[in-house]
């Protein structure tokens, strides 16, 4: 199983560890950086050189373009480099051209960040880092397996006789032989554990100079974020939607139940049959009110025809509570907004009828520096909890996704106050969320 560099010494700690793959895996990883290293250090040296000289007659100014991307293909080698120890997936930050074409590609990756980060990495790569993978390689393994093969170099190259270890100590003796030997196995298990702690060092710093783990969070925060925001105006739509049906559809027909059931009651004579037919008028009725009840919970056509300012008046119209309202807007804002922004006066309104025991409460709010604000007072007892129920937590989160804010005083005693913002900006024809 391919560890995350972040768990690679708990990987090292497990029983198991020497028989596994890690260890040949590490390997391969700081051979292939070695190997890839020498070729960017080549290449690299060869672009400065060859710009250097055609420079002087300003042929080589494109050729410094080519330098400055040179990081763009090492980056993404070295990200696919990294599946060889590590079972995470990482990607590139850069940015999508605005508009097709080479040059849009070649101004968009010049002016971003994550180029010039790229760059830096391979200049340390091919300056730096390419030589400790080398080093590591070799320290670790390759002098290890020297030291193994001793019986073999004594069997071969000394003739039986005698074997250089190292290069530095000579054996002539075959239990000696076999002894080094055994040291050397020890000394590559040893080794496996440097080998994979050096391949992991290494992969770390890759993550955090070109992929790194925060930028992955930032975008996917970014995403996340936006994603809300389709699911709440996809949210929006559907309820004019089903407003529309409903309006449309369902209250018309009872509509004309309720005028069919009510002529039908004017024809028939005085008796049990003009009894029921007048229940079931009132039944129709009873039935059309709920309906509309309904209708104007789920979305206000109110709302959709006049704007925020006239559907506040006609909420504050239906509590039960007498409501002032002060509300002047030169325009009309987003849909999400206008919507979110309503209904959050609906419930602060309903609290206010139903639990505060207010005499009176008061809307007002406006436009300013690019922000919409609402607020609903009231001169009730106060001690309004908003995790109690009151349904002010999910309007808060509706309110969150649009970047705005929700902020309720209510002290014991009173008076409470509820005050909501949002960034956007006002025109006729609705704006967009800032």
């Amino acid at each position: 199983m391919l560890m995350h560099p972040r768990t690679v010494w708990q990987a090292m700690a497990r029983p198991g560890f020497l028989l596994s793959a890690w260890p040949w895996r590490a390997a391969a990883y700081l051979l292939t950086g070695a190997v890839t290293g020498v070729a960017t250090l080549v290449v690299l040296v060869t672009l400065a050189a060859v710009c250097g000289v055609l420079v002087l007659v300003l042929v080589g100014l494109p050729l410094l373009v080519v330098v400055a991307l040179s990081g763009i293909p090492v980056a993404w080698v070295e990200r696919r480099r990294l599946r060889l120890i590590d079972g995470d997936p990482v990607s590139g930050r850069h940015q999508v051209p605005a508009a097709p074409g080479l040059w849009a590609w070649l101004t968009t990756r010049l002016r971003e960040q994550a180029t010039w980060r790229e760059l830096g990495y391979a200049l340390l790569f091919a300056g730096l880092l390419w030589p400790v993978d080398a080093l590591a390689l070799t320290v670790a393994l390759l002098l290890p397996l020297s030291v193994t093969a001793t019986p073999l170099l004594m069997a071969t190259v000394g003739d039986g006789q005698e074997a250089k270890v190292l290069k530095q100590w000579t054996v002539t003796t075959w239990p000696a032989a076999w002894g080094v030997a055994v040291l050397g196995l020890l000394l590559l298990g040893l080794g496996a554990y440097v080998l994979c702690a050096a391949a992991g060092a290494r992969a770390g710093l890759v993550r955090l100079l070109i992929a790194s783990r925060e930028g992955e969070l930032g975008a996917e925060v970014v995403e996340l974020a936006r994603s809300r925001a389709r699911l709440v105006h996809a949210f929006e739509a559907e309820r004019r939607r089903i407003e529309r049906d409903l309006h449309d559809g369902a209250q018309q027909r009872l509509v004309a139940l309720a005028m069919a059931l009510g002529l039908a009651r004017l024809d028939a004579p005085p008796g049990p049959l003009a009894d029921q037919l007048a229940r079931a008028h009132e039944e129709a009725g009873k039935a059309l009110a709920e309906l509309r009840e309904l209708i104007q919970g789920i979305y206000p056509k109110v709302l959709t025809d006049y704007g925020l300012q006239a559907a506040v008046a006609d909420a504050a119209d239906r509590c039960v509570v007498p409501v002032d309202v002060d509300l002047a807007l030169p325009g009309r804002p987003a849909e999400a907004v206008e919507s979110a922004a309503y209904f959050v006066v609906c419930e602060a309104l309903a609290n206010v009828a139903k639990h505060s025991g207010a005499g009176r409460a008061r809307v007002s709010g406006g436009h300013r520096d690019g922000r919409l604000f609402l607020e609903v007072r009231d001169d009730g007892g106060g001690g309004a909890d908003p995790s109690a129920g009151s349904g002010l937590t999910g309007l808060a989160d509706r309110v969150s996704v649009l970047n705005g804010r929700l902020a309720l005083t209510s002290p014991p005693g009173g008076p409470t106050l509820l005050r909501v913002e949002f960034p956007c900006e006002l025109t006729e024809a609705g704006a967009s969320c800032a």
